[in-house]
């Protein structure tokens, strides 16, 4: 999608499309004191043809009718993950701010409807950086919005953004990613703290390499106590397509041969280890199970 095609559609999603903010969306109790909960940071408003227009259309056809998404848009909600065990108060990934699209970036107003303040969040994780991802990090006014928080970034993934180099090899469709990633990531460059795949960023929390979608995506496995469940960011970026079809390269990865290889792993864990999952683009919150289904797999709301 160009730049101006994108531009064009966003401003047509004018403000009867925006939801009224929401608290959370689903919980799942972890068991130790410690919970995950989803919160509404909006939804995006894409054309169909972004969603499914390199996908063999006489395959993709029966799919897309299966799940009512016969229109010329798709429109998938944003799901931030919220960890919380008395100690820390974790979100997942900043939203979208007040920049990328109308009907988008209400993470303030869902933290408000649930009880909560920016203030109160002690860490910021990212999966990845692109927009819907880390361009909240920023207010109405440009500034830092999670001022009491800890900022924390793939080492991989902050090494792409941060590589002078990206905005011209990117592509010109996600030109403008890059810019917004790098001055964002300038905002917090002195007090970001890096980790790698493995390593347990924070009690309980542990780091998955998900590479594919960007080339340092980052899942987390969250496991403070008997109960798991896995965040999965856009490494599974639907439930329809991404588990009916998982072998086909999707045109929203940067890397689509990869980003294949690491969602058949990761589903193959899901569904092995009976584990929760939150994917930020997922219905119902984005918090279910993935089970089974023949070749394919099916997505099933809650945990």
């Amino acid at each position: 999608m160009r730049r101006r095609e994108f531009l064009t559609m966003t401003g047509a999603v004018a403000a009867g499309l925006m939801l009224p903010a929401r608290p959370a969306l689903a919980m799942m109790d972890l068991g130790g004191g410690a919970s995950l909960t989803t919160l509404s940071d909006g939804h995006l408003v894409l054309p169909a043809d972004f969603a499914f227009g390199t996908f063999p259309a006489d395959e993709v056809a029966p799919i897309r009718e299966a799940f009512g998404l016969t229109g010329d848009r798709v429109e998938p909600g944003c799901n931030l993950a919220l960890y919380r065990d008395g100690t820390n108060t974790v979100l997942f990934d900043a939203g979208s701010g007040p920049d990328f699209m109308p009907t988008a970036g209400k993470l303030a107003e869902a933290l408000d409807a649930a009880g909560l303040s920016v203030e109160d969040i002690t860490h910021v994780v990212f999966t990845h950086a692109h927009p819907d991802h880390i361009w909240g990090l920023l207010d109405d006014f440009d500034e830092p919005l999670f001022l009491n928080a800890t900022h924390m970034m793939g080492r991989a993934e902050w090494d792409y953004w941060w590589n002078p180099e990206t905005v011209n090899t990117i592509g010109g469709a996600r030109a403008t990613f890059a810019v917004g990633a790098k001055r964002r990531m300038e905002v917090i460059e002195d007090s970001v703290e890096f980790f790698d795949d493995g390593q347990e960023i924070l009690p309980g929390i542990a780091a998955v390499a998900s590479y594919g979608h960007t080339p340092g995506h980052m899942a987390f496995e969250v496991r403070p106590a008997g109960q798991s469940a896995l965040i999965v960011g856009d490494a599974i970026g639907n439930h329809h397509v991404a588990l009916r079809q998982p072998g086909w390269q999707s045109a929203s990865d940067q890397d689509p041969e990869t980003g294949v290889t690491t969602r058949l792993r990761l589903l193959d864990r899901l569904t092995s280890e009976q584990m929760a999952l939150v994917g930020f683009h997922l219905p119902g919150g984005g918090m279910g199970r993935v089970m089974r289904d023949g070749d394919a797999f099916r997505f099933e709301e809650g945990a």
